[in-house]
């Protein structure tokens, strides 16, 4: 019975939804009144305090799911500017709707460092991927539209980087490929560090702060890169504030996003007082990755929205 219930407790922290739930239950060999039984005596065991905190909030399944949808974009971006391909058909399948990714090409890379920390990125970037779609198993979801062309235009206008009318190819050469490396890997790490306390397997929770980990140093590479090439052009620390400031303008009124700082002084860690890493809500990452402040489910760089039950953006002209 120990072990029935662990493998209950288990899945039912882990499944997207009720469906998944029937699906693990039968791959694990419980059904019926077995599988009743020991979710009954598993959440007997659980304290009342417990349980009344984990009322209405996400299930880990759909946690890892969100973040599947995140590192799907960030592994297409990366893939595709150091090989000029994305992933392959046999990693984007899954659960929802399948979309293709638009846009994308090789970068041509005049820094042999700089195209090194773009290959390392990109390899960490789809073996997470890898990872995720395996810890979910059936439960994983396919790859949403992606869009890696007029998202990052609509972005840099809203940045103030490019006219009104202008276009802006973050392909075109390593500096605009920074700025966009910029704009993924800081919202990643906020992303990570917002969800964790909402995980409740200790496992998962482990893989969580290993993901966050690893965007940490990506986002800490793409900051100190920028930063020491801003020591030649000044007017690149201008242009990581304005990203910055335009990420804030899109996640609510707090004003917690950073850039680079100026030549006089580097701030390539951003932190709050305490010297933490600041957290975003799931509904605040999705307004910076559907490039809108209001409440919707698709924009920007989802132009179909994700796949998962986690999905909408908040509205933050209210706040």
């Amino acid at each position: 019975m120990f072990e029935q219930r662990f493998i209950v407790d288990a899945i039912s922290r882990s499944a997207e939804n009720a469906v998944d739930r029937r699906r693990f239950f039968r791959a694990a060999g419980l059904s019926g009144m077995t599988a009743g039984a020991a979710f009954v005596a598993a959440s007997a065991a659980a304290s009342p305090a417990v349980a009344g905190e984990e009322a209405g909030a996400p299930s880990d399944g759909a946690i890892l799911n969100f973040a599947l949808n995140l590192e799907y974009l960030e592994a297409e971006f990366y893939l595709r500017a150091v090989t000029g391909m994305g992933l392959p058909d046999s990693m984007t399948t899954g659960t929802g709707k399948r979309g293709p990714v638009i846009g994308g090409r090789a970068v041509h890379f005049k820094s042999p460092l700089i195209k090194k920390y773009a290959e390392e990125i990109a390899a960490d970037e789809k073996t997470h991927v890898a990872f995720l779609r395996s810890a979910l198993g059936a439960a994983a979801v396919s790859r949403p539209k992606i869009s890696l062309d007029d998202s990052f235009t609509a972005a840099a206008r809203a940045a103030g980087l490019i006219g009104a009318h202008d276009k802006f190819d973050v392909y075109a050469n390593e500096v605009n490929f920074l700025f966009g490396a910029f704009i993924f890997e800081d919202v990643g790490v906020t992303a990570y560090k917002g969800a964790a306390p909402l995980i409740r397997n200790k496992t998962y929770l482990e893989a969580a702060a290993g993901l966050l980990a690893v965007e940490a140093y990506h986002a800490g590479i793409i900051r100190t890169t920028l930063y020491a090439l801003g020591v030649e052009t000044p007017a690149i620390y201008t242009t990581v504030q304005k990203i910055s400031d335009a990420r804030d303008s899109l996640d609510g009124t707090t004003d917690l996003d950073q850039g680079i700082a100026t030549s006089a002084m580097a701030n390539l860690v951003p932190t709050d007082a305490n010297g933490l890493a600041f957290s975003r809500t799931a509904a605040q990452v999705l307004n910076i990755a559907y490039l809108d402040s209001e409440e919707v489910t698709s924009g920007g760089f989802f132009p179909a929205g994700v796949n998962g039950s986690i999905n909408t953006s908040g509205d933050n002209d209210n706040d």
